[in-house]
């Protein structure tokens, strides 16, 4: 196959050439890189990539192709939403035959339908040393055509991504969760489900204090947790109340933020599914996907943290001391992942429980 030249640039003019491969289309976007070995169908659709060209370390890419599209309860059955959400991915090694029983097309395939561009023959390594010692970086894919080096974080990311209207799942179960879509996996909407409730899926900007529910979800999602001012200010009038609140990931910082805690920009932020966690005696491994991080100083004595990050020591979730609410900035759905921790969502439930009586 013939691929077209193409360029990495970076915003200090550190330049990998390679090959392009899915939709052959300048793009800027910020530099990340994730760890993980597999799970790139998973990883791809996840909406808190938006706006990042996403480098993986894992250097042989596309050898299990994709899996097809296929609608289960209403969400994409191996998908984490219904589009791909990164801008661009940077691999060193392109698997151009895949093999995979439930494979329907290449990787190559799957990003040009979806207008999206990748560039391999990187060194992956290289670029991956660069943003740890540097931290993350923005850049560009350039295929053709320049274009110039924008910072998708001065957008309202979240609104990109959020539901823009309510959908209800597996309605008439015995307990009502309200889900404050961030930008949510579709994961965590099957963890709900598997646990006989219905799930009421609102926008991120949706005032939801007049309406019935049991317990509140906050999604995962992109960007900086202090774009979202409209939802901030309605969780701070939530957690007024008693109800269940259990944050995931960018839901961590947003309780945090709606609690009077601050958050902050991570170095190069934590994306993989390795990442070891912390709560009292036991470690976990978790699957992550963030690049900003709660300040657990900033909140007041009333907060304690629930989970802390083995290697750099960071806040991986919080508890009230009096008050049902919890949060964990990994993902316990574990898409891809493992589900160390899946056992959270038994634990907000069993709080549901009680503050229902």
């Amino acid at each position: 196959m013939d691929f077209k030249n193409a360029q990495l640039i970076l915003e200090d003019g550190t330049t990998f050439s390679g090959k392009a491969f899915g939709y052959a289309q300048s793009v800027s976007g910020e530099v990340v890189f994730n760890t993980g070995m597999v799970g790139y169908p998973e990883s791809f659709t996840d909406p808190s990539y938006r706006g990042q060209i996403l480098a993986l370390t894992y250097p042989l890419i596309g050898n299990y192709g994709v899996p097809p599209d296929i609608m289960d309860n209403g969400l994409e059955k191996h998908f984490e939403s219904d589009n791909i959400h990164i801008s661009g991915l940077v691999i060193s090694s392109l698997t151009q035959f895949h093999n995979h029983w439930n494979s329907s097309r290449s990787l190559d395939e799957w990003l040009a339908a979806h207008k999206v561009p990748g560039i391999h023959g990187i060194d992956t390594r290289a670029l991956t040393k660069k943003l740890r010692e540097h931290g993350v970086m923005l850049g560009k894919i350039v295929i053709g055509d320049d274009v110039a080096i924008e910072d998708p974080n001065k957008r309202n990311l979240v609104a990109e991504v959020s539901t823009k209207k309510k959908i209800v799942y597996n309605e008439g179960a015995a307990a009502r969760i309200l889900l404050l879509d961030c930008g949510v996996k579709n994961n965590i909407i099957r963890s709900l489900i598997q646990r006989h409730v219905t799930v009421v899926r609102v926008p991120w900007d949706y005032h939801f204090l007049g309406d019935e529910y049991d317990g509140i979800v906050i999604s995962n999602g992109p960007g900086d947790p202090k774009m979202c001012t409209t939802a901030i200010h309605t969780i701070a009038q939530a957690m007024e109340g008693g109800t269940p609140i259990f944050g995931i990931c960018l839901g961590n910082q947003l309780m945090a933020l709606a609690a009077g805690g601050d958050t902050y920009k991570l170095k190069y932020g934590h994306r993989g599914q390795n990442q070891p966690c912390i709560s009292g005696e036991r470690c976990y491994i978790t699957s992550q996907n963030h690049g900003f991080a709660v300040n657990a100083k900033s909140l007041g004595s009333d907060w304690e943290e629930l989970f802390v990050n083995a290697n750099d020591g960071t806040n991986e979730g919080l508890r009230h001391s009096t008050k049902p609410f919890m949060s964990a900035q990994f993902h316990p759905e574990g898409t891809p992942g493992p589900v160390d921790t899946a056992f959270l969502f038994d634990t907000f439930l069993e709080m549901v429980k009680h503050a229902k009586g």
